[in-house]
């Protein structure tokens, strides 16, 4: 634990030593009661609005009304081609080469797009009961996964008949613990074996806060002949991400939580170039991932773009790209994800000490921190897994203008980001903790 201090004085001297303390200046901070800024601790559901956003999308609605269908090769950024004004900023992101990333669609899609190409189940032929036999079908996953990710691998495996609780091997905490262990997950991948087609894992779990170790999960997916598969939803722009030197298979994310991009914004795809860069992997075709040269050809046959690109199917959504581009834009001028990691540890590392001394003063919070203590193995997320006052607990802090999330049964989600949020914030956080 940092040598902290629950002063105004001392959370003010940190901020004034944050070399990322003016970016905050570039987001909208929703106002609370009495019109006062809230204290805004939700980015891990929906980030802030960049204050670019407005002029992103009014440069966008100026090409169209000047230009028309001719926008698209015409204009400021013309559309034919958006997705790639986006390309060297997702593939910073993602710790990628620019041709293993694309931006396109939404994320809950694109996991399916994925699953498709590198969810290939495998039959043997049993000659005792002359039939074929599923062989190499299983998918490994964290019990209690985003439901998205639970809805879209059951409709996976049952578009191949199998049943769910046959195909998929959920893992579960230990016993009195809310975590996953990396030991007992590398156990699982090899206890599934032969068996296993596909491994698929959230970045970070959005429940509990734990950023699980891609690089392990993926060697040990591999080293038993399954792809590795993830989820990064809640890790992009929220951790430090490597994928192509891991050697992770695939991934998918959105835009909308760290990355910050508006409701329901696109989403950010990686394919490894093994993959990306053979035009015999199966993807789901569409126009707009034919190959550029030849697209308005129009005719018959699938020749796929090399890499990621080739899995876009439609034409780029270029107001919602546009947001994306502002927001990503913002994170190249603060120095990328490792520089915010550097800061965003020690505003969580605030935050932890805070709700531990406020729980000291105040014997009606009751709670436990069932994110990981260890800060490799978080984000900025800290769940509080709280008691019968739970609600009133949340209620109470947004009544006081710190927006928070609540999760049923009884978790409150906090999530200090470290582009718009500050050490003073957490300080003021604690004085409200301990007048609950």
């Amino acid at each position: 634990m940092q040598n902290f201090e629950l002063t105004q004085e001392f959370a003010a001297n940190l901020d004034n030593n944050d070399s990322l303390k003016s970016f905050k200046d570039h987001f909208i901070i929703p106002p609370g009661k009495n019109n006062e800024p809230a204290i805004y601790l939700c980015g891990n559901s929906l980030g802030l609005q960049p204050k670019s956003a407005k002029s992103a999308l009014e440069s966008e609605l100026e090409d169209w009304a000047q230009w028309g269908v001719e926008g698209h090769f015409h204009g400021k950024k013309p559309w034919f081609h958006y997705h790639k004004f986006l390309t060297k900023h997702a593939a910073a992101i993602a710790g990628g080469k620019e041709h293993e990333v694309v931006v396109m669609n939404h994320l809950t899609v694109n996991l399916h797009v994925l699953m498709f190409s590198f969810y290939r189940p495998t039959k043997k032929f049993n000659p005792e009961t002359n039939s074929f036999e599923p062989q190499r079908y299983k998918i490994i996953m964290e019990a209690g996964a985003f439901p998205s990710d639970m809805y879209a691998v059951q409709s996976q495996v049952e578009s191949q008949g199998f049943d769910y609780d046959d195909a998929v091997i959920e893992l579960h905490p230990r016993q009195g613990e809310y975590t996953l262990r990396l030991e007992d997950i590398l156990k699982a991948i090899d206890d599934a074996g032969d068996q296993l087609a596909l491994s698929f894992f959230s970045g970070v779990q959005y429940y509990t806060g734990q950023l699980f170790n891609i690089p392990e999960i993926t060697k040990a997916a591999h080293n038993v002949g399954a792809i590795a598969g993830f989820d990064l939803a809640h890790a992009a722009g929220n951790v430090p991400l490597n994928l192509h030197e891991w050697n992770v298979d695939f991934a998918a994310w959105c835009s909308y939580k760290y990355l910050n991009s508006g409701p329901g914004n696109v989403s950010g795809v990686f394919i490894h170039e093994k993959h990306g860069l053979n035009p015999e992997t199966p993807r789901m075709a569409g126009w707009w991932g034919h190959k550029e040269d030849v697209r308005f050809l129009m005719k018959r046959g699938y020749v796929p773009e090399p890499g990621a690109a080739g899995w876009q199917m439609s034409n780029a959504p270029v107001f919602g790209m546009a947001v994306h581009l502002a927001s990503l834009e913002i994170f190249e001028k603060a120095g990328g994800v490792p520089t915010l990691r550097k800061k965003s540890e020690l505003l969580t590392a605030y935050l932890e000490f805070a709700i531990h001394e406020a729980m000291k003063h105040n014997s009606k919070l009751q709670f436990n921190i069932i994110t990981p203590a260890n800060a490799s193995e978080r984000g900025c997320q800290l769940s509080l897994l709280t008691d019968h006052n739970g609600k009133a607990l949340f209620d109470y802090l947004m009544n006081h203008n710190v927006i928070g999330d609540w999760r049923e049964p009884n978790v409150i989600r906090l999530a200090p980001v470290p582009l718009y949020n500050s050490f003073s914030d957490i300080y003021h956080l604690y004085e409200l903790l301990v007048s609950f």
